[in-house]
């Protein structure tokens, strides 16, 4: 947190009344920096990990900007445009605009796949100051002449390295060049890969940095364990720590669709209630899923990397890495659903003998070795080959095949 009140800031009456009501008194280090620069004008690079109250950063400045320029949006247009890769975090976005800009005569629509497109078009129809979308529904509604973004003057990427990972930037980029290219622009991201790198020089003029560094949020308030072991006794050993007295909410992590299913059913048959949230899921289920796991229905979610973009849910007690993700920064962000709001949290990861790479990568990245808690026979066993299917062979066209699909069914999910 920051010694600067928000009212310092430069934040409206209005604007740090409803902050105080909302019980939110001290700006998080992203919030002071970025909000005068925001409010003078300025371009923003900014990078950083979900949990660092960026959303807020963004909002904030936004919404009295927005207030400030005093003009009615005219139909089919809006002043604002967020993009963000998921529609968990779409709906978070907005709830938060909702939340912050409560008693503005301002107007936002969600536009997102996987409801009907009817409202959306209605509200885009009438004019909204703020649109909060995922790339691919937006650039549909534009195609088919819903949404014109000629004037809009203020556009956010949020978790731009995320809409890579999901193939989104072609579409991003389409729908940039239907806008002005004089607006204010700001870009987060939680890593600058070389492509993210190359879109930030495309889109932003000048801009300022502000970079809140991953490793200090992994490590401040997070227990962090690792549990070496075998692959198969990973279930087993999931099953043990739920049954743990203390494990009230707790957040697993699979790196495919198929393996939170896995998860999930397996932890049927062991007496353990759980719920999955994917790609795969149709909205409704995903937000039923989300409301039962935030309303203490049921204890334990089970997400992937994708679909966890966008929880964000207090008193997660646990989070647990059934299986290490390949990008460490990925790590860090797992492990920030927990210790939220500046409460402490655990993490535990397993670890088989394929991810002690990928353990390696983490400590490096956070600077820290995890605290190893148990250790099974094989634990140690020479790991696999890294490419191919195990045998040192490059994968079949068949698998390479199977993957593109399932990433083109992560973007159509979204």
């Amino acid at each position: 947190m920051t010694d600067k009140s928000f009212a310092e800031l430069g934040l409206t009456k209005r604007l740090v009344r409803t902050l105080d009501e909302a019980d939110y008194q001290t700006p998080t280090p992203i919030q002071a920096q970025a909000i005068p620069l925001l409010l003078d004008g300025a371009d923003i690079l900014g990078i950083a990990q979900t949990g660092t109250g960026k959303t807020a950063a963004f909002t904030l400045p936004l919404l009295q900007n927005i207030e400030e320029d005093n003009e009615r949006p005219r139909a089919r247009q809006a002043h604002a445009l967020i993009l963000a890769p998921t529609r968990e975090l779409v709906l978070q976005i907005s709830d938060s605009i909702k939340t912050y800009g409560r008693g503005m005569p301002l107007r936002s629509c969600v536009v997102m796949g996987g409801v009907g497109k009817r409202p959306q078009i209605d509200a885009l129809r009438r004019g909204v100051d703020i649109v909060v979308a995922t790339p691919g529904r937006l650039l549909d509604l534009m195609n088919m002449g819903h949404a014109d973004l000629s004037r809009t003057e203020y556009l956010i990427l949020d978790e731009a390295d995320t809409m890579l990972d999901m193939g989104f930037i072609r579409d991003v980029r389409k729908i940039i060049s239907k806008m002005p290219d004089e607006r204010q622009t700001l870009l987060f991201s939680a890593t600058m890969p070389s492509a993210i790198t190359r879109l930030a020089g495309e889109i932003l003029y000048e801009p300022e940095r502000v970079e809140i560094a991953a490793k200090s949020i992994a490590v401040e308030r997070i227990d962090q364990r690792v549990h070496h072991l075998d692959a198969g006794a990973k279930r087993a050993r999931l099953s043990e720590l739920l049954n743990t007295p203390g494990f009230e909410r707790v957040l697993v992590f699979t790196r495919t669709k198929y393996g939170a299913d896995k998860v999930v059913k397996h932890l049927a048959r062991a007496g353990v209630g759980a719920e999955a949230i994917h790609g795969n899921k149709s909205q409704g289920a995903r937000k039923k899923a989300l409301d039962n796991f935030r309303e203490g229905r049921s204890r334990v979610l089970v997400a992937t990397d994708i679909a966890s973009r966008g929880i964000d849910i207090d008193d997660v007690s646990h989070v647990i890495n059934y299986e290490l993700p390949n990008v460490p920064e990925s790590y860090v962000h797992r492990i920030g659903r927990t210790a939220r709001a500046g409460a402490e949290g655990i993490a535990i990861s397993f670890c088989d003998a394929s991810e002690r790479s990928h353990l390696r990568s983490i400590e490096r990245l956070i600077k820290r070795t995890l605290t190893v808690v148990g250790e099974a026979p094989g634990a140690y066993a020479p790991a696999p080959a890294k490419k191919g299917n195990g045998d040192g062979r490059r994968p079949s066209f068949a698998s390479r095949k199977r993957r593109r699909r399932s990433r083109r069914s992560d973007r159509r999910a979204a």
